[in-house]
């Protein structure tokens, strides 16, 4: 539960991209969990193909990278997980809007998944052939961006009558985290929540700036625009080629649009196909 400096108590709104990631889990989480009362070999095997295993990745099953995530082993690791995005989801949704803090929590999962991959084949915290589940790493990468955001938010540390700022809290977290990374951590996957942990701290940090254009959509974007004029601009000289092989001359401007004849001695190449961008 998070709480405003003014003290005043309230429970996070359910906002759209946090009750989609939300409906997600759960629907995979029960529809494996009553599979497996009759069929738990086929558990099983969806854990095997869809759950994060280094050595797999490795020889081309690159969808783990993100399938991992949707996993969870037993109640109390997906309710977990659940509350995290939408304890703290939410506030960044309603702050960043559902874009921005869906590529967070994307870049939280695969960047977790990067770093188990990458660790496991130096045999340092984690094993090429270990299989790791669940969303922590996005979520993860969601607290560390709460804590950046909203630091001098006081966050209720339900069950219990205490409240700290939520960087502290996230301070605690990640030396525990570190902690029990470092001493073993048993079956839980730690080395993913300090992946989730440092890709969510890039994002924030040199992603989600001060200029919204330097968001990763819009460079995507950018880059894909880039290249289709870059295409367009190289089907227009192939063209004047062909054409000039065939004695007839053709003109188009510097982004690749066909220029009419009678348009020719324009400054700004007279373009009429309505094709720039």
């Amino acid at each position: 539960m998070v709480r405003t400096r003014e003290m005043t108590l309230s429970l996070p709104p359910f906002t759209r991209a946090v009750v989609v990631l939300l409906a997600l889990n759960t629907g995979i989480f029960l529809i494996l969990e009553v599979i497996g009362i009759g069929l738990p070999g086929v558990v099983g095997t969806a854990y095997s193909v869809f759950g994060l295993e280094p050595s797999a990745v490795a020889h081309g099953w690159v969808w783990q990278l993100v399938t991992y995530s949707f996993l969870h082993f037993g109640f109390w690791h997906w309710f977990g997980n659940m509350l995290g995005i939408w304890m703290f989801g939410s506030a960044l949704e309603s702050s960043w809007g559902a874009r921005r803090f869906l590529e967070l929590f994307g870049i939280g999962v695969v960047g977790a998944a990067v770093t188990t991959v990458a660790l496991s084949f130096t045999h340092v915290l984690v094993r090429p052939d270990s299989v790791t589940v669940g969303a922590s790493g996005g979520v993860f990468a969601v607290l560390i961006a709460f804590g950046m955001v909203f630091g001098e938010n006081e966050i209720m540390m339900i069950p219990f009558p205490v409240s700290m700022k939520a960087k502290y809290f996230v301070a605690i977290l990640i030396v525990v985290t570190l902690a029990f990374a470092i001493g073993g951590g048993g079956n839980v996957a730690y080395v993913a929540h300090l992946g989730g942990l440092f890709f969510g701290f890039v994002y924030v940090k040199f992603f989600q700036g001060r200029k919204p254009g330097l968001g990763i959509s819009e460079r995507y974007y950018g880059l894909r625009n880039s290249y289709y004029r870059w295409k367009r601009r190289r089907a227009a000289k192939k063209f004047q080629v062909y054409m000039k092989d065939h004695d007839r001359k053709v003109t188009f401007d510097e982004h690749g649009n066909y220029v009419p004849p009678e348009d020719n001695d324009k400054t700004n190449g007279g373009s009429k196909s309505g094709w720039v961008n």
